[in-house]
Order: C-alpha cells, then sequence, then structure tokens
C-alpha cells in the first residue's frame, strides 16, 4: 500500500508546485529553461503513475465500508459526466462558461464515482486520493489566478462533438474495465 500512497502524493505534489512553490519554479526554469522543468515534470508524473499501479497490483484490499447497492449505477452516471467533462474541458465549448475547473472536476466526479462502487482500502486512497488532489488544485488555481474571466457563449454546436466523443469513450471504457481493473464495471 505505500508504493499506492507515495504515488498519489507524488502526482499531488508535482501538480501543486505552480501553485504552492511557484517562486522555487520560477527560479529553476530562469536558470535551466522550460524544457527541463517541462521534462522533470512529466518524468515525477510517469513515476507517480508507476507507482500508483505498483501500489495497487501490490496491495491487498481490506474492506473499509459495504458501497450502497445502488453503487455501480450511481458511479456509471457519475463516470458519463466525469468524462463529459473531462473532454469538454480540451476543446472550446460552453461547459467552460459555467464551471471553473471541468477538466478537475471531471476528476473528481470520477473519484467520487468509484467510492460508490468500491469500499476497499486502496479504493479509498486511489480514488478519494485523486479525488481529494483534484477539489485541492481548484482552490489552489483559484487562489493563485484570482478572478474567473468567463468565455464568451458558442454555438450549441461546439458541445455536440465532445458530447458524442464523451458518450463513445464512456462505453469503450465499459468495455475495456475488466481488463483494465479485473472487474467489470457494469451494474448487477
Amino acid at each position: 500500500m505505500i508504493w499506492l500512497i507515495l504515488g498519489v502524493l507524488l502526482f499531488a505534489g508535482v501538480h501543486a508546485i505552480p501553485s504552492l512553490a511557484a517562486s522555487a519554479r520560477a527560479s529553476f526554469i530562469d536558470q535551466r529553461g522550460e524544457g527541463p522543468y517541462k521534462g522533470l515534470f512529466s518524468l515525477a508524473l510517469v513515476i507517480a503513475i508507476g507507482l500508483m499501479i505498483v501500489g495497487w497490483r501490490s496491495s491487498l484490499p481490506s474492506a473499509i465500508y459495504a458501497p450502497p447497492a445502488w453503487g455501480r449505477w450511481a458511479a456509471n452516471g457519475l463516470m458519463l459526466v466525469g468524462l463529459l467533462l473531462f473532454i469538454a474541458s480540451g476543446v472550446p465549448t460552453n461547459v467552460k462558461r459555467f464551471l471553473r475547473h471541468p477538466q478537475l472536476l471531471g476528476v473528481a466526479t470520477w473519484g467520487v464515482a468509484h467510492l460508490f462502487s468500491n469500499g476497499d482500502s486502496r479504493s479509498l486512497v486511489l480514488f478519494g486520493g485523486l479525488g481529494l488532489w483534484a477539489v485541492l488544485q481548484m482552490v489552489l488555481i483559484n487562489r493563485r489566478e484570482g478572478a474567473w474571466a468567463k468565455p464568451e457563449p458558442l454555438p450549441f454546436s461546439a458541445d455536440l462533438k465532445p458530447l458524442g466523443v464523451g458518450v463513445v469513450v464512456f462505453f469503450v471504457v465499459q468495455w475495456a474495465h475488466p481488463w483494465i481493473s479485473g472487474v467489470s464495471a457494469l451494474p448487477g
């Protein structure tokens, strides 16, 4: 379990650098350039993800709570919403007029979704940890960047492509979930 915890903490810590260590980040970039900073940032994230994978696979889960009987249904609904938010964050959409951080909100929704259907220790660390990270990251970014300037409205058609992509990705993830995690994500 220690590798899983270290992976989640490294992932969160690396992402917190721009907000919590802005002057150290700026100094590093001034001395060595943005390329080396981005390279180290990326390397640290690859290591964090590797630690999370190794930690997940090597941890024996112990029950913390019993998920509700409707938990998988809720998880599936929330996963669709989370994927739609995550995908909508990468292109111009009207979602960004209503939500400042759709990608991070998508990650938080992903975390909550998985906690509705998993009540074990390693799920709490991974999904709860990354969900909590996403919420804290939103707070840190808001504090760092100040007031939010909402984008201008876009035609409704701008929302259709990300919506379609999100639905397709949802069904691909449903199909691939047994190979990703070893369990089906389908309710029932």
